[in-house]
C-alpha cells in the first residue's frame, strides 16, 4: 500500500482514493449486473529487494470502455479481449523500465490465454499515455465517462498492437 500511497500522492493515480486501497488492488474486477467479471492474473516488480510497481489483468467488466471499442473495431467478442489495469510504479523506480515489463508481462499472459489486451486511462494521465504509446498501443477513442453525478472523466481507450 506504501508504493501506491506515494503514487497518489505524486501522480494523483489513482484518481479516487479508495477506502479500502488493499481491496482495490486485490480486486481485478467487481461484479457487474450482467455477470461477474475475474481476474486473470497480478504482478508486482522488485527492485532492489523493494516491491516498486504492480500491475493486474482481469476480464471485462462494468465500467470498462476499451473492450466494447474493440469489439465494435475487430468485429469480434469483447469476451475476446483481457484489460490490462492497476498499473503503477514507484516514482524512485521510473526509468528503470518497470513499466514496460510489467505491461509485458500482462500482455504475455492475455496472449497465452488467446485474449487482446487493452486498457483505459484517464485522458490526464499523460506520463501513462505516452508509455503506452511507446509500447506500441494503439489509440481507439477518447471518450467521456460519468464516475459519479459530478464526475465527468475523459478516458483514453487503447489495445494493445496485434
Amino acid at each position: 500500500m506504501q508504493v501506491l500511497a506515494e503514487v497518489h500522492r505524486c501522480d494523483g493515480y489513482p484518481v479516487n482514493w479508495p477506502d479500502r486501497p488493499d481491496e482495490w488492488l486485490s480486486q481485478a474486477s467487481a461484479v457487474s449486473t450482467a455477470s461477474t467479471t475475474s481476474a486473470l492474473g497480478a504482478w508486482v516488480a522488485e527492485l532492489g529487494g523493494r516491491v516498486v510497481g504492480h500491475v493486474s489483468l482481469s476480464r471485462s467488466g462494468e465500467g470498462d470502455l476499451a473492450p466494447g471499442l474493440w469489439s465494435e473495431r475487430s468485429g469480434t467478442s469483447k469476451d475476446l479481449t483481457a484489460v490490462v489495469s492497476r498499473l503503477f510504479v514507484a516514482p524512485r523506480a521510473r526509468g528503470h523500465g518497470v513499466g514496460a515489463l510489467l505491461i509485458g508481462r500482462a500482455v504475455g499472459e492475455a496472449r497465452r490465454r488467446g485474449l487482446h489486451p487493452v486498457l483505459d486511462v484517464v485522458a490526464s494521465d499523460t506520463a501513462a499515455a505516452a508509455l503506452y504509446e511507446r509500447l506500441g498501443w494503439e489509440l481507439m477513442a477518447t471518450v467521456e465517462q460519468r464516475w459519479s453525478p459530478s464526475q465527468l472523466v475523459s478516458i483514453r481507450c487503447y489495445a494493445a498492437a496485434s
